[in-house]
């Protein structure tokens, strides 16, 4: 078969038309953040008050003089795991995951040079190794308890980060796994002895990924396997945006660019066109664009039903960097609801909340009332958070998020730091809020290092 690629570049602009779009829920506004290293001093002075305090200049300056590190402390997840027999094998999943994501999405790359498919398999990667980790940790516990319970290692068949199964495949034969759809798409058009027309090709396309593989879109998200890059190509079943991404890395390898734009809560894409006219047209009661669109498109609730050709032409591009992000920001999303489902209408913010609102549970702040999370899942939440502050340091709101996270996790010394630099970035209001909560942190993080250090009762000040 001839070309795809200069086939296309002959083709009418008639016919170059189709959109594929896919509803998103709700995320993080362009989350495309850097994680920082800081010095582990506190910038806070708690007898000053009614301004930010001096440690924003503190803090300004530091971070003149201070070299930005592209590697988060990924870690930290396993700062546990000394005792056990394979400790270092998952230590080392986390550090090279890590360390490949943040080379993948580096800004020393050209946007168009990053593979949506290697960073998100990367984030899979480093996810993976945490969760086999606690399920070894639980079984090992199990066996301790019960002498005829039985225990294997899988640490000890994957060796590396290369060799270890994601969804019973490598990272490597996830990736040959797109090149194998591509190549179903070709054989789909030749045995249609068709032309390579622009639409042509993503009919067939659309054929294949929806029809042959049965992709679709589950309508409650609340599993995991929906939120990865490799269980979604696994089971077929995924968010909106993850299926997004699987059709531009398909295309990419037909040498096709498709675009996408954030449209409300919605994540639309399509092939650049000179026509988008064609998506519009009206034949037999409805337009390609709402064949492709779905219930988007009809929905009166939903921008994209306003969207027509002068406006498509107007949307915002989203880059490969933002295209990553809102897949973290969505995993953010969907750990926190998961550690938080015991306490209903906990958010991340609750405990800022004036405290003089007595009848507020999650307004008081004290070591005794931080509401319990589960565990696993904050961490999870904690990780994807870290590298969408790669993506973008100076987002105050998200580093905001990631301190509230890690006082979740009562970690009150880096939540301390991490506050403390969010309030140098928000706007005044925001940093007004943040201040007496930042205060009160402060404090309990003097407690609990008290306490650390086999002192009894409260910390008194002479």
């Amino acid at each position: 078969m001839s070309s795809i690629a200069s086939s296309i570049s002959n083709t009418p602009p008639a016919a170059a038309a189709v959109v594929v779009s896919m509803a998103i829920g709700r995320s993080y506004a362009d989350n495309r953040c850097f994680r920082c290293y800081y010095s582990r001093r506190s910038f806070w002075n708690a007898n000053e008050k009614g301004k930010k305090s001096n440690f924003t200049s503190i803090l300004i300056g530091k971070h003149k003089n201070r070299r930005l590190s592209f590697l988060p402390q990924a870690g930290s997840a396993l700062a546990t795991t000394r005792n056990l027999d394979h400790p270092n094998f998952y230590q080392e999943v986390l550090e090279v995951a890590r360390e490949k994501f943040t080379q993948e999405i580096s800004f020393q790359s050209k946007d168009k040079d990053i593979s949506l498919a290697k960073a998100l398999l990367y984030v899979s990667a480093e996810d993976e190794a945490f969760m086999a980790f606690n399920r070894e940790k639980d079984a090992r516990s199990l066996q301790s308890e019960r002498r005829d319970a039985s225990f294997k290692s899988n640490a000890q068949e994957c060796g590396s980060m290369e060799a270890m199964p994601l969804a019973g495949k490598t990272i490597r034969e996830w990736l040959i796994e797109l090149d194998t759809i591509a190549e179903e798409v070709k054989a789909e058009l030749v045995s249609r002895d068709i032309g390579c027309h622009l639409v042509e090709v993503l009919e067939a396309v659309n054929l294949v990924l929806f029809k042959s593989r049965g992709f679709n879109r589950p309508p409650v998200l609340l599993d995991l396997k929906y939120s990865y890059l490799h269980s979604v190509l696994s089971s077929g079943c995924g968010s909106a945006i993850l299926l997004s991404i699987i059709y531009i890395e398909v295309c990419r390898r037909l040498n096709l660019t498709i675009v996408g734009s954030r449209v409300g809560d919605e994540f639309l894409i399509w092939p650049q066109s000179a026509n988008p006219e064609e998506l519009f047209k009206v034949t037999s009661g409805h337009s390609l664009f709402g064949d492709v669109n779905g219930r988007c498109v009809d929905d009166p609730r939903s921008k994209a039903s306003d969207l027509s050709s002068n406006s498509l032409s107007g949307l915002d591009i989203a880059t490969n960097r933002d295209i990553i992000g809102i897949a973290l920001a969505n995993l953010i999303r969907l750990h926190w609801k998961r550690a938080s489902r015991s306490n209903h209408g906990l958010m991340l913010t609750s405990p800022l909340r004036p405290v003089c609102d007595a009848n507020d549970k999650f307004s008081k702040i004290d070591g005794s009332n931080v509401p319990l999370v589960r565990p696993q899942d904050l961490r999870l939440a904690i990780m994807a958070s870290e590298r969408l502050l790669i993506l973008q340091p100076h987002n105050w709101s998200l580093r905001r998020d990631y301190g509230m996270m890690l006082y979740f996790c009562r970690e009150y010394e880096v939540a301390v730091q991490e506050l403390s630099i969010c309030m140098a970035f928000a706007p005044e209001d925001e940093a007004g809020i943040l201040e007496p909560f930042v205060e009160k942190l402060h404090l309990l993080r003097l407690e609990s290092s008290w306490k650390s250090l086999g002192h009894k009762g409260p910390l008194r000040v002479p």
